[in-house]
């Protein structure tokens, strides 16, 4: 058996293949990409209805950012829908072929699916802070320096290729349906489109103790120095409080990240992180502090003394 009949055999046996009979493998859809774009139409309402209402303040919005934000966007889900097939759901499709038990669907296994989907979101999340493979993906989306909701669409083409999404395969190996683990995620993100906004205040202190809320995640997007990685949460924000990374809304929060892109080309907001790590790497050094490149934090730089040194 090769390789490719054993995983269309691990794929049929998951569940899983129904995912392809809509489309070529190549272009399989799954239901997250069909929540997203259900709900796009709708996400270009709101934005329209909180254009209207702020309008005129370019610290707030621009139009044409906020056209490239859709854009943006729109490229991320494309990236998705096409190569998902062949990325992310083989894989999914052999963790769970190996789960340790078989967990079925009811409203208590759905609560916790749900809980435990914006755990990984929140590991996820800060390593994409953190680890600077992850950070040249996500940094398009903290790049603007106005918080709106068409800053929430603004996403990096390349997210299917940088395998974030493995964070999500322990849920998978626990025995939870990928197909619900991808609806729970697509439910997170349609949640977390609507606290991009600068137009809702503190809520009531139980939501805010429980919930990320607008005011959290406007710290979030921040530069403020107290600011920067702090809020990571995705639905909840009670793993922020839990492991030491949250902070309250307490000033006037400043957007954008601290090496500003002075670009409006959409292929260098994807990319222009990558082309900075791989030329950090190609930098003289040993080979290990080449590497480390990739999973340092994203301001990490080696040391001059030590590159001087260097024989290579």
């Amino acid at each position: 058996m090769n390789i490719f009949t054993m995983i269309m055999s691990v794929l049929e046996d998951s569940g899983l293949l129904v995912l392809y009979h809509a489309a070529p493998e190549w272009m399989a859809m799954d239901e997250r990409q069909i929540i997203f774009m259900l709900a796009t139409p709708f996400f270009i309402g709101v934005f329209l209805w909180e254009y209207l209402k702020i309008r005129g303040n370019d610290k707030l919005v621009n139009e044409g950012e906020s056209v490239r934000n859709f854009m943006l966007g729109a490229g991320y889900q494309t990236t998705e829908l096409v190569f998902a097939g062949l990325v992310s759901f083989p894989v999914y499709a052999l963790v769970w072929h190996f789960r340790i038990w078989d967990i079925p669907f009811n409203f208590f296994t759905a609560v916790l699916l749900w809980v435990l989907t914006d755990f990984c979101f929140y590991w996820m999340h800060r390593a994409s802070h953190r680890v600077r493979w992850f950070w040249a993906a996500h940094v398009t989306h903290h790049s603007s320096e106005r918080m709106n909701f068409s800053t929430a669409m603004r996403q990096n083409a390349t997210n299917i290729f940088n395998l974030n999404w493995a964070f999500y395969l322990p849920l998978a190996f626990l025995g939870f349906n990928p197909v619900w683990i991808g609806v729970a995620y697509a439910l997170s993100l349609v949640y977390q489109f609507f606290i991009h906004t600068t137009l809702v205040d503190k809520l009531h202190p139980a939501i805010e103790w429980l919930f990320n809320t607008p005011s959290h995640h406007r710290v979030h997007h921040a530069t403020n120095k107290h600011y920067i990685d702090t809020n990571y949460g995705g639905v909840f924000i009670i793993f922020d409080r839990l492991f030491g990374t949250f902070q309250a809304e307490d000033e006037e929060p400043t957007y954008g990240i601290t090496k500003p892109v002075d670009s409006k080309n959409i292929f260098l907001l994807w990319c222009h992180e990558y082309l900075d790590l791989f030329r950090d790497m190609a930098k003289p050094g040993p080979i290990h502090q080449r590497l480390k490149h990739l999973w340092a934090p994203p301001e990490w730089q080696r040391d001059e003394q030590e590159k001087k040194d260097s024989p290579l």
